[in-house]
């Protein structure tokens, strides 16, 4: 068994590339499960195997405790923490080859808080990667994508699990823009060309030295593309997925 957490800024595509990558997964045959860990979540694409609604109430702890959508959604997800024990026991008992967790919408409540690396970590033993999502139209202008850049090495420095990075929806921006963003992400003189062009003054300087600083690091995020709408990308993602879990293997034993 594998665990996937996929993780991106809000909007970024995370309910639907789960959705998309679940069916593709099992029209390859494969045994995939869903994991729900957003308790505040009033629909979803897909029909969770295990789900966090199951064992936390937003609109619960906002009547218990007079709290607004945010503060009873900080509280769910430390909450959910406690019931680690109870979500892993669900997960295990589903014996899938491969279980994708769709994280909170709001990012910071997963990747920055105590409790979303505790529950990555104690999630069950299984051999665990993470995937970032770049927004596609977000991360078309080059400080939006040094900034999601930014972001992405930040979640790294708070899992410290294999992360495979997707530029998600894809297909809302052309062929050219697509290219484009993938040479940034293999290319830091690319990027740094962009920069000098596309920005100017404190834009331009900080976005400069925030990418050297994270590319003097030794971190790399080349870009997959993806699109949870056509399945285009899903191939690459899937290899780069079995590259990091499995070395390169397919996910059932």
């Amino acid at each position: 068994m594998f665990i996937v957490f996929i993780i991106g800024t809000a909007g970024s595509g995370k309910s639907m590339l789960t959705a998309a990558f679940s069916e593709w997964l099992r029209m390859s045959k494969q045994d995939v499960a869903i994991v729900n860990l957003d308790p505040g979540a009033l629909t979803l694409p897909y029909t969770p195997d295990v789900d966090a609604r199951d064992y936390v109430s937003v609109e619960r702890l906002m009547e218990e405790y007079g709290l607004g959508p945010n503060g009873a959604l900080i509280m769910a997800v430390d909450l959910l923490a406690e019931e680690v024990e109870n979500l892993s026991r669900e997960i295990e008992d589903l014996k899938s080859d491969i279980v994708l967790v769709d994280t909170p919408g709001q990012m910071e409540l997963f990747a920055f808080r105590a409790c979303g690396t505790y529950i990555a970590n104690e999630l069950t033993k299984e051999p665990k990667a993470i995937v970032y999502l770049f927004d596609a139209v977000f991360s078309l202008n080059p400080l939006n994508y040094v900034s999601n850049l930014f972001l992405s090495a930040a979640v790294y420095n708070r899992f410290f699990l294999p992360q495979v990075h997707v530029l998600s929806k894809c297909d809302l921006l052309s062929e050219e823009d697509i290219n484009k963003i993938v040479d940034w992400s293999a290319d830091p003189k690319a990027l740094e060309y962009a920069i000098e062009q596309k920005l100017e003054g404190t834009k331009r300087l900080l976005s400069r030295n925030m990418m050297k600083a994270i590319y003097q690091l030794g971190q790399r995020f080349l870009l997959i593309p993806v699109s949870a709408r056509t399945n285009e990308g899903f191939v690459n993602f899937n290899m780069a997925l079995e590259r990091v879990l499995a070395g390169g293997d397919k996910y059932t034993y």
